[in-house]
């Protein structure tokens, strides 16, 4: 049985739904985060040298990283449901929003959150009023404008069809969900109808449901 290594409010989230939608059997083991530094346990790193999570193990085989953990997850266990025919156009575009999720989207939206806590602790008290005005201007000159950006990419993407790879849904949805619900729960998304409808949809499906059950939705609200 595959063990899936999640810590809370964090990118597991979507292996764990993967594997509901491959209705492939798991084990959830859940760390915790410190509550002060929000920092992950060091029980994860005793399971690999970052400590970071997602993890899975399967038959003794240890894969990280979300977007390899994904290619493994559907090379061994999926039947073509939930990636397109390679060679395809659809495929491109699946392989294409596989990778942007962490290499393009989440690097602005990483650093918006650590910006928007310069000025609370672990920061010294003395310097939390520089530090606070420090990171609210990086927010505005230059991560509010490129989030933006990428807000009006996904729109236009989902606007054109049902879902980020094509006209049916994909492991790059699953992928694709972190940004979105990120953005979401730190901005909002009220003012991109085909995003809001795309997560609408997300929210609906059954093996999304069981996921969020397992491990509660993602939350990186402000008042964090």
């Amino acid at each position: 049985m595959i063990t899936v290594h999640h810590l809370d409010n964090s990118r597991s989230l979507r292996i764990v739904w993967l594997l509901e939608a491959l209705q492939q059997a798991y084990e959830l083991v859940t760390h915790h985060r410190d509550p002060q530094t929000l920092l992950a346990p060091e029980s994860l790193k005793r399971l690999h040298p970052l400590g970071k999570a997602p993890l899975i193990v399967d038959e003794g085989l240890t894969v990280a990283e979300s977007g390899a953990i994904i290619d493994y997850l559907i090379e061994r266990y999926d039947d073509g449901r939930l990636a397109p025919p390679v060679g395809t156009s659809e495929h491109r575009d699946y392989r294409y929003w596989l990778h942007y999720a962490e290499g393009s989207a989440m690097p602005p939206l990483v650093m918006h959150l650590v910006f928007s806590r310069l000025g609370k602790p672990p920061v010294p008290a003395v310097l939390r009023p520089v530090a606070s005005k420090l990171g609210q201007g990086v927010q505005t000159k230059f991560l509010d404008p490129e989030i933006e950006r990428h807000l009006a990419f996904w729109e236009s993407t989902l606007t054109e069809h049902a879902w980020f790879a094509g006209s049916d849904f994909t492991a790059a949805d699953i992928q694709m969900s972190f940004p979105v619900l990120a953005v979401e729960s730190r901005r909002g998304i009220k003012d991109f109808p085909a995003i809001v409808d795309w997560l609408a949809r997300v929210r609906e499906r059954p093996d999304y449901q069981r996921a969020v059950a397992q491990t509660g939705e993602l939350n990186l609200s402000a008042s964090r």
